[in-house]
């Protein structure tokens, strides 16, 4: 059954009930505004509160237990989907820029760092407060983050996401996971010209988004508004390998795409999701502490930072001292550069194995990204997996699918590494060297989670 028509039906229904998207948006606001605000000034939950009893464990259970693993799930499979119909920020900047001052986006803002630099930021400021697991914590991060793009909506563009397009801190991240999408825009570059008179309004396309040159999920919305513009733009099904091996060999990449890959993606993020269950980390701290105390330095054991700045609840026997605010950074930081820079040393390597340029070496490195939107589900889901068995459940199930979801990662970037090589003009020695450069990337990426869920536990 051909079912192209039918998504192409779907996608033209998106541009049609716009109303109705309006409305779903503003309920996601309302839902998101409440779970973030009334838990953070609400008590910490006592003693023997679960779920089913407590707000502000419900709603920790619905952020980071299900609501950030299931929206980098859907970026996966559907595209940015989640970023032009659900996300409660992209609709408050949108909503504010129609009333807003209008004016042209800067040049600094544009700069194509800013979706690292923030998403390193983020991830590490929200480890020091340990934002996953405190109400207070949550509504600084995600509550700032909405300001902000509020802020940036109602300075900059006209009825535009300026905040989505170039400084939100998980564009860059979702920009690489969309790659990866069935679902898709596809836009007939032909047909666009040959239908020069237009049937439909032209769309205003929020992320500012140059339609009719549209390559790719990166940076696409998937909001709907663009569908059947001249006939050439279509909700269509394609091949989850086909931006990797098709668009990312021929559109240009820029090296921020890959630092944001390699070192925040893979490396950080797994310092990030590891740090508290790794021997390492305590065995750093406690020869740390013990130099200090042996110079009589007592100032650095001492919790006395708010809870702003580093984590300080001492009703739930839960603070954090200058040490431990150090000893995170010092983790974090190397976890990220020895990681990521294995990565890249291995990608550099298998490049010159193939005598190519920096083209091969982008187009290598995407073929990591199964990798490391599987190591983000994994972190993400083992907040699920804790809370549920606080509630008293066994899950079983839950090593073993985080072992096939592993494992189908490490398979899936090796036979996206295997093509692109060969596309490449890679054959024979040259090409079995190369490939086994890409075999160490991602033995390195699977030790690291292995450590966290087998070795260590």
């Amino acid at each position: 059954m051909d079912i192209g028509p039918r998504l192409a039906a779907l996608g033209d229904a998106l541009r049609r009930h716009a109303r109705i998207i309006r409305l779903v948006q503003w309920l996601v606001v309302g839902f998101y505004a409440a779970l973030l605000v009334i838990p953070a000034f609400l008590p910490l939950p006592p003693a023997g509160a679960g779920l089913l009893n407590d707000l502000t464990l419900a709603a920790q259970f619905i952020f980071w237990g299900l609501w950030w693993p299931f929206v980098l799930l859907s970026i996966v499979l559907f595209g940015r989907l989640w970023c032009g119909v659900l996300c409660p920020e992209g609709s408050l900047s949108e909503w504010i820029s129609w009333r807003g001052l209008g004016r042209g986006t800067p040049r600094w803002i544009r700069w194509g760092g800013w979706p690292t630099l923030a998403f390193i930021l983020t991830t590490v400021y929200g480890q020091l407060i340990s934002v996953y697991d405190y109400a207070q914590a949550a509504l600084l991060i995600l509550g700032g983050s909405t300001v902000a793009a509020m802020l940036v909506g109602y300075c900059y563009g006209r009825g535009k996401r300026i905040w989505c397009r170039y400084l939100c801190p998980v564009s860059g991240v979702f920009g690489l996971l969309a790659r990866l999408a069935p679902l898709h825009y596809r836009v007939d570059e032909t047909r666009w010209l040959a239908n020069a008179g237009t049937r439909l309004p032209t769309p205003n396309c929020a992320p500012l988004l140059d339609i009719r040159r549209m390559q790719g999920a990166r940076d696409c919305h998937a909001c709907g508004r663009c569908s059947g513009q001249r006939e050439a733009v279509r909700l269509s099904l394609r091949s989850p390998n086909a931006e990797i091996l098709i668009v990312g060999g021929s559109a240009p990449q820029t090296d921020w795409d890959v630092r944001l890959l390699l070192f925040g993606v893979i490396g950080l993020a797994m310092g990030a999701f590891q740090w508290t269950v790794s021997p390492w980390f305590i065995a750093i701290k406690q020869a740390a502490a013990t130099w200090l105390v042996e110079r009589d330095l007592y100032w650095p054991l001492e919790a006395t930072a708010p809870w702003w700045l580093l984590t300080h609840y001492p009703a739930a026997n839960d603070t954090f001292t200058w040490l431990d605010g150090a000893m995170i950074l010092l983790y974090l930081g190397a976890g990220a550069m020895l990681i990521g820079g294995a990565l890249w040393l291995l990608l550099r390597l298998a490049v010159q194995v193939l005598g190519r340029g920096a083209s091969l070496f982008h187009h290598l490195a995407l073929t990591l990204i199964p990798l490391g939107g599987a190591g983000l589900f994994l972190g993400l889901s083992a907040t699920t997996v804790k809370l549920l068995r606080y509630e008293g459940l066994a899950l079983a199930w839950a090593q073993p699918a985080r072992a096939a979801l592993l494992a189908g990662a490490v398979a899936w970037s090796l036979a996206l590494a295997w093509r692109v090589i060969g596309q490449h003009g890679g054959n024979g020695l040259r090409r079995l060297l190369a490939f086994g450069c890409l075999g160490a990337c991602a033995a390195v990426i699977a030790t690291g989670w292995w450590l966290q869920f087998w070795g260590w536990a």
